[in-house]
């Protein structure tokens, strides 16, 4: 069985940062394509950032320069450094598992955390 569990939310400052954690049960972070997606109230989920099983990394233009996307091989975590965050960085942030088909194609979830950047 397949479970992703983020890790790392909460509530910053502008300007702040975060760093995000995702763990990964039941596949290899190595073997996946994996991204993470943003989603606040009455918008659809976005990628904000993915990485290939080869490591090639793609961002939003929103976040390009200020998050970096990672992986722990070892730990078998998705991670996402969060710098300089905006009051519109706030948002539910999810962690994906999928395949590039070759756009970006998410099978498995995690359940969400909240990051809250007041200004």
């Amino acid at each position: 069985q397949v479970q992703l569990v983020e890790s790392g939310g909460g509530l910053v400052q502008s300007e702040g940062s975060l760093r995000l954690s995702c763990a990964a049960s039941g596949i290899s972070v190595s073997d996946n394509a994996m991204a993470w997606h943003s989603q606040t109230p009455g918008k659809p989920r976005e990628v904000v950032a993915r990485i290939s099983s080869g490591g090639v990394t793609k961002y939003s233009d929103s976040v390009k320069g200020r998050f970096t996307i990672s992986r722990d091989n070892t730990k078998n975590t998705l991670d996402l450094q969060m710098n300089g965050l905006q009051p519109e960085d706030t948002a539910v942030y999810y962690c994906t598992a999928g395949r590039l088909i070759p756009y970006y194609a998410p099978t498995y979830w995690g359940q969400g955390t909240q990051v809250t950047v007041s200004s």
